[in-house]
């Protein structure tokens, strides 16, 4: 069940010796390279995960099988600065297609030098999703977004 009572948002701040405009790449395009595969929510072992770059676009893993499971859709697409896209995964770990119940995830890119780019993550509003403090205790248990992006900078290193 949503609630309205406010969920504090999940933050975490990487840096990587990457211009603004590849850390965006590496970040949007090669969410396979860096999102650990057992995180996820469909029943085959992950093959990609993809986020469809435009406003609109899916959020989702294609297991090995073939199947699809979304996770969430674009909100905001501005490269190389933003991109906003929700998550619509419930605490039963299954997708919520109604758009009124996702929290979301907010990327920004901040240029910290000719080949150093500050990337900051705001995941917010769980309130909104069914489920929404169990999915905050979990992110904040064990697959953090400080996890996460210690992740994308080890991709995002082999990438420069």
């Amino acid at each position: 069940m949503t609630t309205t009572a406010p969920i504090p948002p999940i933050t975490a701040t990487a840096t990587v010796g990457l211009p603004v405009d590849q850390a965006f790449r590496v970040f949007t395009e090669d969410f396979t390279g860096w999102w650990p595969h057992q995180y996820h929510i469909g029943e085959a072992e992950v093959a990609e995960i993809l986020l469809e770059p435009r406003v609109g676009g899916r959020w989702y893993e294609r297991g090995v099988d073939g199947n699809e499971c979304d996770w969430g859709r674009v909100l905001a697409w501005e490269p190389p600065d933003r991109v906003v896209f929700t998550w619509q995964i419930s605490g039963a770990w299954q997708f919520d297609p109604d758009p009124d119940h996702a929290s979301e995830i907010e990327v920004l890119f901040v240029e910290d030098g000719p080949e150093q780019t500050r990337v900051e993550v705001e995941h917010r509003y769980f309130e909104r999703l069914d489920g929404g403090q169990a999915i905050h205790d979990a992110i904040r248990g064990g697959g953090s977004w400080t996890l996460l992006l210690e992740n994308y900078a080890k991709t995002a290193a082999n990438a420069g």
